[in-house]
């Protein structure tokens, strides 16, 4: 490489392609000890006796960032995860002696300040550990400027070859800020391997990889559909990807851990909070329509086929800032009459506000939800709950006086009347919405072990993030909600839709996804054909007014669903009572289909392996693939 250097002396690091001469063309080893900010602090001891070349961990939820943003504007020293600090503490003999490559984002919205906490940690024990740390991501103090509002906190999704310099420059642990969540696997595998930024194929396989261990237990049975057929799920090992130099990987797990890893599983998480056939990263372009799956032994699967294209010229940037001040109370009730219960606490209640000095907030939601069982044995399973929602931007509008309101007419409503408990103060929540730079704005820099530092420059050519012949989009149906019929005939019987299909839901800001899979070819043939975007909106009416994209990925057997606006603006503002969506899919497989049979009688099987394709990539989409 001949880098050259900007007007402040800073590195420019145009290209990252130079081999690693001692690596050879064996897999590298990349285990995952972290999904999420609060899992088990145990993890890192377990990557450390499994003996991988790396240990990676995501820390940084859209939520974690609001988080670690209040910190920060509290503290200019916080703003990173602190366990961090106390899972790597435990190890650090052993990683040092072992020279084991450490790479997280657990900097949040302050790797330099977290770095600075490792260093002096690694000196406290006399350990010589080089750390190095990759910023540029945060672009709150230019929100303005860029068109973002004046939020909070604005940071832009990084790729990964800050990580790849850093490593390549002799660091054993780096941290980030904001990168996307496989960018802590696809900048090891890259620097390993010697990959060059063209390298699209093989970093869209890591990419794979990346994707499927990032959210750690995940990937070995956790938040799995079929986990009764798991054998032991009292604590699932964290997975591991063994990357070839190609981009092919298998996703395993440590021997002797609980969880498993099946081809489900792994596909399962291969849905998790995707979109279109394509599955956009700062630094390529994965076609998931290209991956197939394939057993390769005892709780190991691989992942072959991968095709990559151009990173697309925009970065997505998390854009996290004050939504406002939120209220709620819940009102138990219990035994008969219950719709007329709730009719006359939400009509004293409006009366009590009218009757009052308060402003009425920007927005009432009441929700009754029927979790009431005729003769039940229990109280608890005898009520039902009537949820208010206020929000607004004023916290004494729906603050303790406004909640006080439900205790004026406790003596004189329902029957049984009760509430969640006493009024409290309003609580404030967030606000996330996805926006857009181009690639060359954010100054991704990374800043080594000996002080110096260099940027790593935008990529060299983009491509454009259309979608394919095989994304679909439907208009919602507006406030109508249409029934959810039988639709039996001759020769077919109602099944739940789980009994027979997979799924796996999550959320991006206000966007729920819920991914499908089939269990048999014969289960893809009635998935692909009766599965559509109309009648996902008849078995989940919660989804009737939204706008739906659906595509189908015929090598995994899978649809995928992207339902817009059902979480309203993300997981802080609260706007359902599962605001991450994580049991959307488990609510579609509840719901009762009409099916063939014959395929009614699968019930109960293992699922069938998937065909063998008939060249590396199949697809119905009849672009040009360059």
């Amino acid at each position: 490489m001949n880098p050259g250097a900007d007007r402040d002396g800073t590195t420019l690091v145009p290209t990252l392609s130079a081999p690693q001469p001692t690596q050879g063309e064996r897999t590298v080893r990349i285990g995952n000890a972290s999904g999420f900010y609060g899992d088990r602090l145990s993890g890192f001891d377990e990557m450390v006796a499994a003996g991988v070349d790396v240990i990676t961990g995501d820390y940084l939820a859209e939520l974690t960032m609001l988080i670690l943003a209040r910190q920060k504007a509290n503290d200019p020293a916080a703003g990173y995860a602190k366990t961090f600090i106390t899972q790597l503490s435990g190890s650090l003999e052993q990683i040092a002696a072992a020279g084991t490559r450490v790479v997280v984002n657990a900097g949040g919205m302050n790797p330099g300040g977290l770095a600075a906490a490792l260093r002096e940690l690694a000196a406290s024990r006399d350990l010589e550990i080089p750390i190095a740390y990759v910023d540029g991501d945060d672009l709150t103090d230019r929100a303005d400027e860029l068109g973002l509002g004046n939020p909070l906190a604005a940071n832009a999704y990084l790729g990964g070859w800050g990580i790849t310099e850093a490593l390549r420059r002799g660091a054993q642990v780096v941290v980030t800020g904001r990168v996307t969540d496989a960018a802590v696997i696809t900048g090891s595998a890259a620097w390993f391997h010697g990959w060059g930024r063209a390298d699209y194929d093989k970093l869209a396989g890591a990419m794979a990889a990346g994707h499927v261990i990032e959210c750690g237990m995940q990937a070995t049975g956790g938040n799995f559909s079929f986990f009764t057929e798991l054998s032991d799920m009292r604590r699932p090992g964290f997975p591991i990807a063994e990357i070839d130099q190609n981009g092919d990987s298998v996703i395993t797990k440590p021997p002797g851990t609980g969880g498993a890893v099946t081809v489900e599983t792994v596909l399962s998480q291969l849905l998790y909070e995707v979109a279109g056939a394509r599955y956009p990263g700062p630094d390529a372009t994965l076609r998931l329509d290209s991956l197939r799956l394939a057993d390769a032994g005892a709780d190991r699967v691989r992942i072959a086929g991968a095709r990559g294209e151009a990173p697309p010229p925009d970065l997505k940037v998390s854009v996290t800032e004050i939504g406002g001040y939120r209220q709620q109370i819940t009102f138990p009730l219990v035994g008969l009459h219950i719709p007329e219960k709730a009719e006359l606490i939400t009509r004293q209640f409006e009366y009590g506000l009218e009757q009052s000095e308060l402003r009425r907030p920007a927005s009432l939601e009441w929700t009754l939800a029927r979790t009431d069982h005729p003769g039940a044995d229990s109280e608890e399973a005898a009520s039902a709950r009537l949820t208010l929602i206020a929000r607004d931007t004023d916290p004494r509008v729906v603050g303790r006086a406004f909640a006080n309101i439900a205790v004026e007419f406790a003596l004189g409503s329902i029957p049984g009347f009760f509430t969640d408990g006493p009024p409290g103060d309003a609580s404030v929540y967030g606000r996330f919405r996805p926006a857009f730079v181009p690639q060359q704005t954010p100054p991704h820099t990374v800043h080594f072990h000996d002080g110096d530092s260099a940027a790593i420059v935008p990529p060299a050519e983009f491509r454009a993030l259309d979608e394919t012949a095989l994304d679909s989009r439907s208009i919602g149906w507006g406030n109508g909600d249409r029934a959810c019929p039988q639709r039996a005939r001759a020769g077919e019987t109602t099944v739940a839709l789980g009994e027979l299909f997979g799924a796996r839901s999550g959320d991006k800001g206000g966007t729920a996804n819920i991914g499908v899979w089939a269990r048999s070819d014969a289960g893809w043939d009635w998935l692909r054909s009766e599965l559509t975007a109309d009648r996902l909106r008849e078995l989940l009416p919660e989804a009737a007014a939204h706008d739906i994209t659906r595509v189908e990925l015929a090598g995994l057997r899978a649809v995928n669903f992207v339902i817009d606006g059902l979480l309203g603006e993300g997981v802080a503002f609260g706007a359902r009572f599962d605001p991450q969506a994580k049991g959307l899919g488990e609510w579609l497989r509840a719901r009762n289909v009409s099916v063939p049979s014959a395929l009614a009688a699968e019930r109960g099987q293992q699922p069938t392996p998937f065909p063998t394709p008939r060249s590396p990539f199949t697809s119905r989409d009849a672009e040009n693939p360059q």
